[in-house]
Order: structure tokens, then C-alpha cells, then sequence
């Protein structure tokens, strides 16, 4: 089987971090309690440069923020979209963005619910079991509008449902007791700031990065905004957070 499936399709190599990363810039990730991660997001009907600019933009502040998936909304733009990065659990890696996603109601008949532990990026620090099924289908499309299927199962089906989640205006928070809500909102406020400071670290080591390789260019050879590689400045996709 191969290593690495990219918008679905398998393929032999890819590099450590999406190529999108590069030409993006880190934007600021929303916390639980802000408005537009609390109500279903609109779809996109327009695809274009926009759009790919706002998927790359996502790619980079995933990989800033550690996590192995992010939606529109956690970036404050309200519209149906996630971009991935994530592994399952035979340790294949799955990449990509889906537009306008909507997850199958598979026959439980099919599918067994899984009990483990979960993140949020928009809820920094906080990690609690949530039980999701162990396959996922999502349908939507792809950056140009032409039609995706992405499957997932395990670890990475737990990122697909989070994700189409996220653009229908829930957190995880939603699907947990009082109890374990309050327990996530306290872990929350002991680990933000631990967090907050690990991603500044983040920006500041892509900053020094991007710093170093526009010297090196010679004078008058300075490329498109944004293009200098991100690799090797954060770290790779890890623990589940999206």
C-alpha cells in the first residue's frame, strides 16, 4: 500500500510538509466562545485565486499550530472548507482540502465507535475521549470545483468527522457531557498560554527561516511573496488536534 494519499489519490513521495505551506502565511486560529465556530458555515461558490490563497494560508497555520487539521472558521472565515494532514492508523499519511464537505451517514451495521482521545486546536491544551466511528466518507470538491471522495479510517476518520464538525458549526466540546466539558474548558485555561507560547515559537523559527533564505538570494532575484519553503521549521503532523 502506499505511504501517502494526496487529495485521495496514492502517491510514491511528498514532501514533509504540503507545498500549499509555502506560499502561505499563519493567520490567527479562533478559540471556542467566538461566533463563527458556533454556527454552520456558508458554502463556497466562487473557486478561484481567493480560495487557493486561503488553502494555503490554512496548510501553514496547521503545521504552525501543530495539528493535523483545520477548518475555514478556525481561521475566522466562515465558509465550508478544511484542509488535512493526518495519518491513520496503519500509519498511512493523508493529505489534502475538501470544499463544501458533507459526511456520510454510514449504516452502523458497518462501523464500530471508537473511544479516544481527541484535541482541538480552538481549544488549545485540551485533550478528552470522544467517541466517533472508525470510517468516515466525506464528499465534496476540490480547489478548481471538481468532485472529491476521500475515505478515512481510525485516527483519520476521527479527523474527517471532526473537521466536517467544525464547518457545521460544532466544537468537540458539543458531544461531551457537562461533566467532560468542564473538565476540557479547565484544561484549556491551565495549557493556553504553553500553546500560545509553542506556536510563537513556531512563527518565530519560519520567520528566521524566511529571513535567511531572502539573503541568500542575490540582489534583484527576489521571488513571489511568500514562496520561501517552510520545511523544517515546525513540526510534522503528531497527537490529534484539528
Amino acid at each position: 500500500m502506499p505511504s501517502v494519499f494526496v487529495q485521495g489519490r496514492p502517491t510514491d513521495s511528498y514532501p514533509r510538509l504540503a507545498p500549499e505551506a509555502r506560499r502561505g502565511q499563519v493567520r490567527r486560529v479562533t478559540e471556542v466562545g467566538e461566533e463563527v465556530l458556533h454556527k454552520p458555515c456558508r458554502d463556497v461558490t466562487e473557486f478561484g485565486p481567493d480560495l487557493a490563497a486561503l488553502i494555503d494560508d490554512m496548510f501553514l497555520t496547521m503545521y504552525i499550530a501543530e495539528g493535523a487539521g483545520l477548518a475555514a472558521n478556525q481561521v475566522g472565515v466562515g465558509l465550508r472548507l478544511f484542509v488535512y494532514d493526518c495519518p491513520d492508523d496503519d500509519g498511512v499519511r493523508h493529505v489534502g482540502h475538501v470544499v463544501n464537505p458533507v459526511l456520510d451517514q454510514l449504516d452502523p451495521a458497518g462501523r464500530r465507535l471508537l473511544d479516544d482521545s481527541e484535541g482541538c486546536l480552538s481549544v488549545p491544551g485540551a485533550v478528552m475521549d470522544v467517541p466517533r466511528p472508525d470510517r468516515a466518507v466525506v464528499r465534496g470538491f476540490d480547489r478548481d470545483g471538481e468532485p472529491l471522495v476521500i475515505e478515512g479510517t481510525g485516527y483519520f476518520a476521527r479527523c474527517l468527522a471532526h473537521e466536517t464538525d467544525h464547518v457545521n458549526g460544532h466544537v468537540y466540546l458539543d458531544r461531551l457531557s457537562k461533566r467532560d466539558r468542564k473538565e476540557a474548558l479547565r484544561q484549556m485555561a491551565d495549557r493556553r498560554e504553553e500553546v500560545f507560547a509553542r506556536r510563537a515559537a513556531n512563527v518565530e523559527a519560519l520567520n528566521g527561516a524566511r529571513s535567511t533564505q531572502g539573503s541568500q538570494r542575490s540582489p534583484g532575484s527576489q521571488g513571489p511573496q511568500g514562496t520561501e519553503s517552510a520545511q523544517g521549521t515546525v513540526s510534522a503532523p503528531g497527537t490529534f488536534s484539528a
